[in-house]
Protein backbone atom coordinates (compact mmCIF):
# COMPACT_ATOMS: atom_id res chain seq x y z
CA UNK A 1 0.00 0.00 0.00
CA UNK A 2 1.21 3.53 -0.48
CA UNK A 3 2.68 5.28 2.16
CA UNK A 4 -0.15 7.92 4.14
CA UNK A 5 0.39 11.34 2.82
CA UNK A 6 1.81 10.17 -0.30
CA UNK A 7 0.47 11.12 -3.60
CA UNK A 8 -0.73 7.96 -4.30
CA UNK A 9 -2.41 7.32 -1.39
CA UNK A 10 -4.25 11.33 -1.64
CA UNK A 11 -5.49 9.47 -4.69
CA UNK A 12 -6.58 6.53 -3.80
CA UNK A 13 -8.71 8.50 -1.30
CA UNK A 14 -10.29 10.73 -3.92
CA UNK A 15 -11.01 7.65 -5.75
CA UNK A 16 -12.67 6.02 -3.11
CA UNK A 17 -14.94 8.75 -2.35
CA UNK A 18 -15.86 8.66 -5.90
CA UNK A 19 -16.70 5.17 -5.70
CA UNK A 20 -18.95 5.68 -2.94
CA UNK A 21 -20.83 8.29 -4.61
CA UNK A 22 -21.47 5.82 -7.64
CA UNK A 23 -22.12 2.87 -5.33
CA UNK A 24 -24.99 5.07 -4.25
CA UNK A 25 -25.90 5.13 -8.02
CA UNK A 26 -25.89 1.59 -8.43
CA UNK A 27 -28.14 0.96 -5.25
CA UNK A 28 -30.83 3.65 -6.25
CA UNK A 29 -30.89 1.95 -9.96
CA UNK A 30 -31.43 -1.62 -8.56
CA UNK A 31 -33.90 -0.23 -6.30
CA UNK A 32 -35.79 1.14 -9.19
CA UNK A 33 -35.56 -2.04 -11.42
CA UNK A 34 -36.85 -4.13 -8.34
CA UNK A 35 -38.85 -2.84 -5.71
CA UNK A 36 -39.42 1.12 -6.95
CA UNK A 37 -43.04 1.69 -7.32
CA UNK A 38 -43.99 3.01 -11.03
CA UNK A 39 -44.65 6.71 -9.38
CA UNK A 40 -41.50 6.98 -8.24
CA UNK A 41 -39.85 7.69 -11.10
CA UNK A 42 -39.66 11.28 -12.03
CA UNK A 43 -38.08 11.82 -8.42
CA UNK A 44 -36.11 8.90 -9.03
CA UNK A 45 -34.73 10.66 -12.42
CA UNK A 46 -33.84 14.06 -10.48
CA UNK A 47 -31.94 11.91 -7.59
CA UNK A 48 -30.02 9.96 -10.45
CA UNK A 49 -29.48 13.36 -12.21
CA UNK A 50 -27.95 14.58 -8.93
CA UNK A 51 -25.31 11.74 -8.60
CA UNK A 52 -24.32 11.81 -11.87
CA UNK A 53 -23.27 15.80 -12.18
CA UNK A 54 -21.92 14.96 -8.78
CA UNK A 55 -19.81 12.05 -10.19
CA UNK A 56 -18.75 14.05 -13.28
CA UNK A 57 -17.41 16.74 -11.05
CA UNK A 58 -15.65 14.68 -9.50
CA UNK A 59 -14.02 13.15 -12.34
CA UNK A 60 -13.15 16.61 -13.87
CA UNK A 61 -12.48 18.71 -10.84
CA UNK A 62 -9.16 20.20 -10.88
CA UNK A 63 -7.78 18.38 -7.22
CA UNK A 64 -8.37 15.15 -9.33
CA UNK A 65 -6.15 16.38 -12.29
CA UNK A 66 -3.83 17.94 -10.29
CA UNK A 67 -3.80 15.04 -8.09
CA UNK A 68 -3.39 12.29 -11.33
CA UNK A 69 -0.71 14.46 -12.30
CA UNK A 70 1.09 14.46 -9.82
CA UNK A 71 1.22 10.70 -9.43
CA UNK A 72 2.42 10.44 -12.47
CA UNK A 73 5.44 12.88 -12.59
CA UNK A 74 6.63 10.48 -9.83
CA UNK A 75 6.68 7.50 -11.77
CA UNK A 76 9.88 6.01 -12.41
CA UNK A 77 11.39 3.41 -14.43
CA UNK A 78 11.18 0.96 -11.93
CA UNK A 79 7.42 1.94 -11.03
CA UNK A 80 5.31 -1.08 -11.07
CA UNK A 81 3.56 -2.40 -14.13
CA UNK A 82 0.24 -2.08 -12.15
CA UNK A 83 0.82 1.50 -11.29
CA UNK A 84 1.77 2.72 -14.99
CA UNK A 85 -2.05 0.76 -15.86
CA UNK A 86 -3.47 2.19 -13.43
CA UNK A 87 -2.69 5.51 -14.38
CA UNK A 88 -2.87 5.42 -17.70
CA UNK A 89 -6.37 4.02 -17.57
CA UNK A 90 -7.30 7.16 -15.42
CA UNK A 91 -5.79 9.60 -17.30
CA UNK A 92 -7.92 7.91 -20.58
CA UNK A 93 -10.96 8.41 -18.65
CA UNK A 94 -10.27 11.47 -17.46
CA UNK A 95 -9.84 12.86 -20.94
CA UNK A 96 -13.13 11.51 -21.53
CA UNK A 97 -14.98 12.98 -19.04
CA UNK A 98 -12.72 16.41 -19.44
CA UNK A 99 -14.83 16.16 -23.27
CA UNK A 100 -17.95 16.33 -21.75
CA UNK A 101 -20.38 19.42 -20.85
CA UNK A 102 -21.68 18.63 -17.50
CA UNK A 103 -25.45 19.49 -18.91
CA UNK A 104 -25.04 16.76 -20.94
CA UNK A 105 -24.22 14.39 -18.59
CA UNK A 106 -27.51 15.57 -16.44
CA UNK A 107 -29.60 15.69 -19.42
CA UNK A 108 -28.82 11.63 -20.04
CA UNK A 109 -29.09 10.91 -16.60
CA UNK A 110 -32.88 12.54 -16.80
CA UNK A 111 -33.25 11.27 -20.16
CA UNK A 112 -32.57 7.76 -18.82
CA UNK A 113 -34.77 7.30 -16.06
CA UNK A 114 -37.50 8.24 -18.10
CA UNK A 115 -36.39 6.06 -20.86
CA UNK A 116 -36.99 3.14 -18.64
CA UNK A 117 -39.79 3.90 -17.05
CA UNK A 118 -41.37 4.46 -20.05
CA UNK A 119 -40.26 1.62 -21.99
CA UNK A 120 -41.72 -0.31 -19.07
CA UNK A 121 -45.46 1.40 -19.75
CA UNK A 122 -44.42 1.11 -23.40
CA UNK A 123 -43.67 -2.90 -23.35
CA UNK A 124 -46.61 -3.72 -20.95
CA UNK A 125 -49.09 -1.92 -23.06
CA UNK A 126 -47.44 -3.13 -26.80
CA UNK A 127 -47.24 0.93 -27.32
CA UNK A 128 -43.98 1.92 -29.44
CA UNK A 129 -45.24 5.17 -29.72
CA UNK A 130 -45.29 6.16 -25.67
CA UNK A 131 -41.28 4.42 -26.13
CA UNK A 132 -40.63 6.71 -29.26
CA UNK A 133 -39.95 9.95 -28.16
CA UNK A 134 -37.74 9.13 -25.22
CA UNK A 135 -35.42 6.60 -27.45
CA UNK A 136 -35.51 9.79 -29.92
CA UNK A 137 -34.03 12.23 -27.41
CA UNK A 138 -31.92 9.15 -26.28
CA UNK A 139 -30.35 8.83 -29.39
CA UNK A 140 -29.78 12.34 -29.91
CA UNK A 141 -28.33 12.74 -26.62
CA UNK A 142 -25.60 10.14 -27.30
CA UNK A 143 -24.67 11.10 -30.82
CA UNK A 144 -24.11 14.71 -29.25
CA UNK A 145 -21.59 12.97 -26.44
CA UNK A 146 -19.80 10.81 -29.24
CA UNK A 147 -19.27 14.40 -31.06
CA UNK A 148 -18.12 15.91 -27.70
CA UNK A 149 -15.99 13.50 -27.24
CA UNK A 150 -14.32 13.81 -30.78
CA UNK A 151 -12.20 10.71 -30.87
CA UNK A 152 -10.57 9.45 -33.83
CA UNK A 153 -13.76 7.01 -34.05
CA UNK A 154 -16.85 6.20 -35.59
CA UNK A 155 -19.92 7.65 -33.41
CA UNK A 156 -21.19 4.27 -32.54
CA UNK A 157 -17.36 3.28 -31.58
CA UNK A 158 -17.22 5.75 -29.31
CA UNK A 159 -20.46 4.83 -27.26
CA UNK A 160 -19.04 1.26 -27.27
CA UNK A 161 -15.55 1.62 -25.67
CA UNK A 162 -17.04 1.74 -22.17
CA UNK A 163 -18.16 -1.78 -22.68
CA UNK A 164 -15.68 -3.33 -25.17
CA UNK A 165 -12.52 -1.25 -25.03
CA UNK A 166 -10.42 -0.81 -28.24
CA UNK A 167 -13.51 -2.20 -30.03
CA UNK A 168 -14.01 -1.43 -33.56
CA UNK A 169 -17.34 -1.66 -36.59
CA UNK A 170 -14.49 -3.46 -38.68
CA UNK A 171 -13.47 -6.28 -36.32
CA UNK A 172 -16.72 -7.05 -35.31
CA UNK A 173 -17.92 -7.29 -38.87
CA UNK A 174 -15.30 -9.82 -39.28
CA UNK A 175 -16.02 -11.54 -35.77
CA UNK A 176 -19.39 -11.68 -36.63
CA UNK A 177 -19.67 -12.87 -40.39
CA UNK A 178 -19.34 -16.56 -40.10
CA UNK A 179 -22.20 -16.34 -37.46
CA UNK A 180 -23.74 -14.77 -40.46
CA UNK A 181 -22.85 -17.18 -42.63
CA UNK A 182 -23.17 -20.09 -40.79
CA UNK A 183 -25.46 -19.91 -37.85
CA UNK A 184 -28.62 -20.27 -40.26
CA UNK A 185 -27.46 -22.93 -41.62
CA UNK A 186 -27.14 -24.48 -38.42
CA UNK A 187 -31.07 -23.63 -37.85
CA UNK A 188 -32.36 -25.07 -40.81
CA UNK A 189 -30.93 -28.50 -39.76
CA UNK A 190 -33.13 -27.97 -36.90
CA UNK A 191 -36.52 -26.87 -38.03
CA UNK A 192 -38.06 -30.52 -37.90
CA UNK A 193 -36.61 -31.70 -34.26
CA UNK A 194 -39.12 -32.93 -31.90
CA UNK A 195 -40.51 -30.28 -29.67
CA UNK A 196 -40.53 -30.80 -25.69
CA UNK A 197 -43.54 -31.43 -24.11
CA UNK A 198 -45.20 -28.57 -22.41
CA UNK A 199 -45.34 -28.09 -18.75
CA UNK A 200 -45.68 -25.79 -16.29
CA UNK A 201 -43.72 -24.91 -12.95
CA UNK A 202 -45.42 -22.40 -10.73
CA UNK A 203 -43.75 -19.82 -9.30
CA UNK A 204 -42.91 -20.78 -5.60
CA UNK A 205 -41.32 -23.88 -7.44
CA UNK A 206 -39.31 -21.91 -9.70
CA UNK A 207 -37.64 -20.09 -6.90
CA UNK A 208 -36.99 -22.94 -5.32
CA UNK A 209 -34.57 -24.32 -7.86
CA UNK A 210 -33.21 -20.99 -8.17
CA UNK A 211 -31.87 -20.99 -4.85
CA UNK A 212 -31.11 -24.44 -4.79
CA UNK A 213 -28.91 -24.02 -8.01
CA UNK A 214 -27.21 -20.87 -5.78
CA UNK A 215 -26.55 -22.66 -2.88
CA UNK A 216 -24.69 -25.19 -4.73
CA UNK A 217 -22.55 -23.07 -6.68
CA UNK A 218 -21.45 -21.32 -3.63
CA UNK A 219 -24.18 -18.23 -3.04
CA UNK A 220 -23.26 -16.34 0.10
CA UNK A 221 -26.46 -15.02 1.71
CA UNK A 222 -23.80 -12.05 4.04
CA UNK A 223 -22.39 -10.92 0.74
CA UNK A 224 -24.89 -11.68 -2.14
CA UNK A 225 -29.04 -10.80 -2.91
CA UNK A 226 -31.12 -12.12 -5.39
CA UNK A 227 -34.54 -10.48 -6.18
CA UNK A 228 -36.70 -9.83 -9.27
CA UNK A 229 -37.03 -7.47 -11.66
CA UNK A 230 -38.85 -7.29 -15.41
CA UNK A 231 -35.46 -7.40 -17.00
CA UNK A 232 -32.94 -10.09 -15.15
CA UNK A 233 -29.26 -8.20 -13.91
CA UNK A 234 -26.57 -8.55 -12.04
CA UNK A 235 -24.77 -5.29 -10.32
CA UNK A 236 -22.35 -4.83 -7.98
CA UNK A 237 -22.93 -2.15 -4.71
CA UNK A 238 -19.91 -2.47 -2.86
CA UNK A 239 -16.34 -4.85 -2.08
CA UNK A 240 -18.66 -6.93 0.03
CA UNK A 241 -22.31 -6.63 -1.74
CA UNK A 242 -23.25 -8.31 -4.50
CA UNK A 243 -26.65 -8.48 -6.36
CA UNK A 244 -28.34 -10.70 -9.26
CA UNK A 245 -32.08 -10.20 -9.89
CA UNK A 246 -34.30 -13.20 -12.21
CA UNK A 247 -38.04 -13.27 -13.63
CA UNK A 248 -40.44 -16.07 -13.44
CA UNK A 249 -41.75 -15.70 -17.12
CA UNK A 250 -45.65 -17.68 -17.46
CA UNK A 251 -45.09 -20.24 -20.39
CA UNK A 252 -40.97 -20.56 -19.87
CA UNK A 253 -40.52 -22.45 -17.29
CA UNK A 254 -36.70 -22.94 -17.33
CA UNK A 255 -36.60 -19.41 -18.00
CA UNK A 256 -35.84 -18.12 -13.69
CA UNK A 257 -33.26 -21.26 -13.70
CA UNK A 258 -31.46 -20.34 -16.36
CA UNK A 259 -31.25 -16.66 -15.69
CA UNK A 260 -30.47 -17.40 -12.36
CA UNK A 261 -27.23 -19.40 -13.06
CA UNK A 262 -26.38 -16.55 -16.13
CA UNK A 263 -26.66 -13.54 -13.01
CA UNK A 264 -24.99 -15.80 -10.94
CA UNK A 265 -21.59 -16.01 -13.17
CA UNK A 266 -22.13 -12.46 -13.69
CA UNK A 267 -21.66 -11.82 -9.96
CA UNK A 268 -18.75 -14.69 -9.87
CA UNK A 269 -16.78 -12.73 -11.83
CA UNK A 270 -17.22 -9.41 -9.92
CA UNK A 271 -16.31 -11.54 -6.66
CA UNK A 272 -13.36 -12.91 -7.99
CA UNK A 273 -11.77 -9.59 -9.43
CA UNK A 274 -8.26 -8.26 -8.20
CA UNK A 275 -9.80 -5.84 -5.46
CA UNK A 276 -7.69 -6.43 -2.29
CA UNK A 277 -4.25 -4.73 -1.51
CA UNK A 278 -3.74 -2.19 -3.75
CA UNK A 279 -6.48 -3.11 -6.43
CA UNK A 280 -9.30 -2.38 -3.79
CA UNK A 281 -11.90 -0.99 -5.10
CA UNK A 282 -11.29 1.99 -6.56
CA UNK A 283 -8.31 1.27 -9.04
CA UNK A 284 -9.32 0.77 -12.49
CA UNK A 285 -7.11 -2.47 -12.45
CA UNK A 286 -9.83 -3.96 -10.31
CA UNK A 287 -12.80 -3.98 -12.67
CA UNK A 288 -13.98 -6.10 -15.12
CA UNK A 289 -11.98 -6.49 -18.76
CA UNK A 290 -14.60 -5.57 -20.94
CA UNK A 291 -18.65 -6.53 -20.90
CA UNK A 292 -17.73 -9.24 -23.51
CA UNK A 293 -15.13 -11.14 -21.08
CA UNK A 294 -18.15 -10.34 -18.47
CA UNK A 295 -20.64 -11.89 -20.92
CA UNK A 296 -18.42 -14.63 -20.87
CA UNK A 297 -18.12 -15.98 -17.66
CA UNK A 298 -22.17 -15.42 -17.10
CA UNK A 299 -22.69 -17.86 -20.63
CA UNK A 300 -19.95 -20.29 -19.51
CA UNK A 301 -22.04 -21.11 -16.31
CA UNK A 302 -25.21 -20.81 -17.91
CA UNK A 303 -24.67 -22.52 -21.13
CA UNK A 304 -21.69 -24.91 -20.53
CA UNK A 305 -23.06 -26.06 -17.32
CA UNK A 306 -26.77 -25.13 -16.95
CA UNK A 307 -27.03 -26.33 -20.44
CA UNK A 308 -24.78 -29.32 -20.27
CA UNK A 309 -25.90 -33.07 -20.30
CA UNK A 310 -23.93 -34.12 -17.40
CA UNK A 311 -25.94 -31.14 -15.47
CA UNK A 312 -28.91 -32.50 -16.50
CA UNK A 313 -28.36 -35.81 -15.65
CA UNK A 314 -27.92 -34.14 -11.84
CA UNK A 315 -30.73 -32.09 -12.08
CA UNK A 316 -33.54 -34.12 -13.61
CA UNK A 317 -34.73 -35.92 -10.64
CA UNK A 318 -35.15 -32.57 -9.16
CA UNK A 319 -37.29 -30.87 -11.65
CA UNK A 320 -39.49 -34.33 -12.14
CA UNK A 321 -40.19 -34.02 -8.20
CA UNK A 322 -41.75 -30.59 -8.81
CA UNK A 323 -44.38 -32.55 -11.25
CA UNK A 324 -47.28 -34.85 -11.41
CA UNK A 325 -46.08 -36.15 -13.94
CA UNK A 326 -42.92 -36.73 -15.57
CA UNK A 327 -42.69 -35.03 -19.55
CA UNK A 328 -39.41 -36.09 -20.06
CA UNK A 329 -39.26 -40.07 -19.62
CA UNK A 330 -35.65 -39.74 -19.14
CA UNK A 331 -32.54 -37.57 -18.08
CA UNK A 332 -31.45 -37.09 -22.01
CA UNK A 333 -34.86 -36.26 -22.79
CA UNK A 334 -35.00 -33.17 -20.24
CA UNK A 335 -31.29 -32.15 -21.69
CA UNK A 336 -32.95 -31.90 -25.18
CA UNK A 337 -35.75 -29.39 -23.27
CA UNK A 338 -33.08 -27.07 -22.18
CA UNK A 339 -31.92 -27.25 -24.85
CA UNK A 340 -34.51 -26.38 -28.02
CA UNK A 341 -32.32 -24.66 -30.44
CA UNK A 342 -35.27 -23.53 -32.19
CA UNK A 343 -36.21 -19.95 -33.71
CA UNK A 344 -37.53 -17.73 -31.19
CA UNK A 345 -38.51 -13.97 -30.88
CA UNK A 346 -36.87 -13.09 -27.41
CA UNK A 347 -33.24 -12.59 -27.15
CA UNK A 348 -32.90 -13.72 -23.61
CA UNK A 349 -34.94 -16.91 -23.72
CA UNK A 350 -32.89 -17.68 -27.04
CA UNK A 351 -31.10 -20.91 -27.18
CA UNK A 352 -27.22 -20.99 -27.93
CA UNK A 353 -28.07 -21.48 -31.66
CA UNK A 354 -30.07 -18.45 -32.37
CA UNK A 355 -28.78 -15.99 -30.00
CA UNK A 356 -25.67 -14.49 -31.67
CA UNK A 357 -28.32 -13.61 -34.48
CA UNK A 358 -30.53 -11.99 -32.12
CA UNK A 359 -26.85 -9.74 -31.35
CA UNK A 360 -26.20 -9.12 -34.97
CA UNK A 361 -29.76 -7.82 -35.81
CA UNK A 362 -29.33 -5.30 -32.51
CA UNK A 363 -25.78 -3.89 -33.81
CA UNK A 364 -26.86 -3.24 -37.50
CA UNK A 365 -30.09 -1.50 -36.06
CA UNK A 366 -27.85 0.35 -33.53
CA UNK A 367 -25.68 1.62 -36.51
CA UNK A 368 -28.43 2.70 -38.04
CA UNK A 369 -30.29 4.47 -35.66
CA UNK A 370 -26.88 6.03 -34.76
CA UNK A 371 -24.94 6.35 -37.80
CA UNK A 372 -26.94 5.85 -40.77
CA UNK A 373 -29.96 8.13 -40.63
CA UNK A 374 -32.85 5.39 -39.58
CA UNK A 375 -35.69 7.08 -38.19
CA UNK A 376 -37.16 6.08 -34.56
CA UNK A 377 -40.60 5.77 -36.47
CA UNK A 378 -39.53 2.82 -38.84
CA UNK A 379 -37.35 0.82 -35.57
CA UNK A 380 -40.14 -1.36 -35.29
CA UNK A 381 -41.29 -2.37 -39.05
CA UNK A 382 -36.55 -2.31 -40.03
CA UNK A 383 -36.63 -4.13 -36.72
CA UNK A 384 -39.08 -7.03 -38.37
CA UNK A 385 -37.87 -7.11 -41.90
CA UNK A 386 -34.05 -7.98 -40.53
CA UNK A 387 -35.54 -10.18 -38.63
CA UNK A 388 -37.56 -11.88 -41.00
CA UNK A 389 -33.74 -12.12 -42.82
CA UNK A 390 -31.58 -13.36 -39.88
CA UNK A 391 -34.07 -16.16 -37.74
CA UNK A 392 -36.92 -16.49 -40.80
CA UNK A 393 -39.61 -15.82 -37.90
CA UNK A 394 -41.41 -12.18 -37.72
CA UNK A 395 -42.86 -10.69 -34.43
CA UNK A 396 -46.42 -10.16 -34.06
CA UNK A 397 -46.52 -7.16 -31.59
CA UNK A 398 -43.63 -4.40 -31.00
CA UNK A 399 -43.53 -6.04 -27.16
CA UNK A 400 -41.86 -9.35 -28.80
CA UNK A 401 -40.11 -7.32 -30.60
CA UNK A 402 -38.12 -3.94 -30.85
CA UNK A 403 -39.44 -3.39 -27.17
CA UNK A 404 -38.48 -6.57 -25.21
CA UNK A 405 -34.91 -5.03 -24.36
CA UNK A 406 -34.31 -2.29 -22.06
CA UNK A 407 -30.71 -1.56 -23.54
CA UNK A 408 -31.72 1.28 -25.68
CA UNK A 409 -33.98 2.87 -23.32
CA UNK A 410 -31.20 3.85 -21.28
CA UNK A 411 -29.16 4.68 -23.68
CA UNK A 412 -26.91 2.10 -23.95
CA UNK A 413 -25.99 2.10 -27.53
CA UNK A 414 -22.91 -0.27 -27.98
CA UNK A 415 -23.48 -2.73 -25.63
CA UNK A 416 -25.00 -5.19 -27.42
CA UNK A 417 -22.17 -6.48 -29.39
CA UNK A 418 -20.53 -7.64 -25.78
CA UNK A 419 -23.19 -10.28 -25.79
CA UNK A 420 -22.14 -11.83 -28.67
CA UNK A 421 -17.91 -11.43 -28.01
CA UNK A 422 -19.43 -13.45 -25.02
CA UNK A 423 -20.48 -16.19 -26.43
CA UNK A 424 -16.69 -16.32 -28.35
CA UNK A 425 -14.73 -15.86 -25.54
CA UNK A 426 -16.56 -18.44 -23.56
CA UNK A 427 -16.05 -21.14 -25.86
CA UNK A 428 -12.40 -20.12 -26.67
CA UNK A 429 -11.96 -19.80 -22.97
CA UNK A 430 -13.37 -23.81 -22.53
CA UNK A 431 -11.41 -24.99 -25.42
CA UNK A 432 -7.95 -24.04 -23.29
CA UNK A 433 -9.16 -24.97 -20.15
CA UNK A 434 -10.97 -28.79 -20.85
CA UNK A 435 -7.10 -29.32 -22.34
CA UNK A 436 -5.56 -28.52 -18.91
CA UNK A 437 -8.46 -29.98 -17.16
CA UNK A 438 -10.32 -32.34 -19.47
CA UNK A 439 -13.96 -32.14 -20.86
CA UNK A 440 -16.37 -30.13 -18.51
CA UNK A 441 -18.93 -32.51 -18.82
CA UNK A 442 -16.79 -34.99 -17.09
CA UNK A 443 -15.78 -32.54 -14.66
CA UNK A 444 -19.59 -31.90 -14.13
CA UNK A 445 -21.00 -34.93 -13.86
CA UNK A 446 -18.47 -35.52 -10.86
CA UNK A 447 -19.87 -32.40 -9.21
CA UNK A 448 -16.87 -30.53 -9.85
CA UNK A 449 -17.96 -27.36 -10.12
CA UNK A 450 -15.43 -25.44 -7.71
CA UNK A 451 -12.43 -27.01 -10.04
CA UNK A 452 -14.16 -24.80 -13.17
CA UNK A 453 -14.46 -22.09 -10.49
CA UNK A 454 -10.93 -22.03 -9.36
CA UNK A 455 -9.26 -22.10 -12.93
CA UNK A 456 -10.98 -19.11 -13.80
CA UNK A 457 -9.58 -17.46 -10.60
CA UNK A 458 -6.51 -18.25 -11.61
CA UNK A 459 -6.40 -17.87 -15.33
CA UNK A 460 -9.06 -14.90 -16.01
CA UNK A 461 -10.44 -13.21 -13.17
CA UNK A 462 -7.23 -11.70 -11.94
CA UNK A 463 -6.46 -9.86 -15.38
CA UNK A 464 -8.75 -7.16 -14.48
CA UNK A 465 -8.24 -4.50 -16.79
CA UNK A 466 -4.68 -4.94 -16.97
CA UNK A 467 -5.84 -6.23 -20.67
CA UNK A 468 -8.51 -5.62 -23.32
CA UNK A 469 -10.86 -8.57 -24.32
CA UNK A 470 -9.25 -9.69 -26.85
CA UNK A 471 -6.06 -9.13 -25.43
CA UNK A 472 -7.10 -11.54 -22.47
CA UNK A 473 -7.93 -14.39 -24.92
CA UNK A 474 -3.81 -14.19 -26.78
CA UNK A 475 -2.94 -14.29 -22.97
CA UNK A 476 -5.12 -17.35 -21.71
CA UNK A 477 -5.38 -19.12 -24.76
CA UNK A 478 -2.07 -18.37 -26.97
CA UNK A 479 -4.08 -17.65 -30.29
CA UNK A 480 -6.63 -14.92 -31.11
CA UNK A 481 -10.33 -14.62 -30.77
CA UNK A 482 -12.27 -16.03 -33.31
CA UNK A 483 -15.59 -17.91 -34.27
CA UNK A 484 -14.16 -21.02 -35.24
CA UNK A 485 -14.27 -22.47 -31.39
CA UNK A 486 -17.77 -21.28 -31.05
CA UNK A 487 -18.97 -22.72 -34.15
CA UNK A 488 -17.11 -26.38 -33.57
CA UNK A 489 -18.86 -26.74 -29.99
CA UNK A 490 -22.46 -25.68 -31.54
CA UNK A 491 -21.93 -28.25 -34.35
CA UNK A 492 -20.77 -30.78 -32.00
CA UNK A 493 -23.58 -30.02 -29.51
CA UNK A 494 -26.06 -30.04 -32.24
CA UNK A 495 -24.88 -33.97 -33.21
CA UNK A 496 -24.95 -35.28 -29.60
CA UNK A 497 -28.64 -33.67 -29.49
CA UNK A 498 -30.07 -34.93 -32.56
CA UNK A 499 -28.27 -39.11 -31.70
CA UNK A 500 -30.52 -41.10 -30.02
CA UNK A 501 -31.28 -40.57 -26.56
Amino acid sequence: MANPGSTQQQLHDYLHQTRLIGSINSALYYDQNTVMPAAGAEWRGEQLALLASQLHGRQIDPVYGELLASAEAELTEESPAAARRNLFLLRRELQRQQALDPQLVSQLAKAQSRGNALWQQARKTNDFGLFAPALQELIGLRQTQAAQLAEPRSPWECLAQPFEPEVSKARLEQLFSPLKQQLPQLLDQQRHSAKPMAFELAEQQQEALGRELLDGWGYDPARCQRSRSAHPFSCTLGPNDFRITSRVVPGQPFSSFLATAHEWGHSLYEQGLPRTGDHYFPWPLGEATSMGVHESQSLFWECRLGRSEAFAARWYPRFRSQLPEDPWGNSHAFWRALNPMQRGLIRVEADELSYCLHIVLRFELELALIEGGLAVADLPEEWNRRMQELLGIRPATDAEGCLQDIHWAEGLFGYFPSYALGHLISAQLAETLELQLGPIENLVAAGEEQALRAWFAEHVWPLGRSVNGEELVQQVCGKALSAEPFLNYLKGKLDRLQGDG
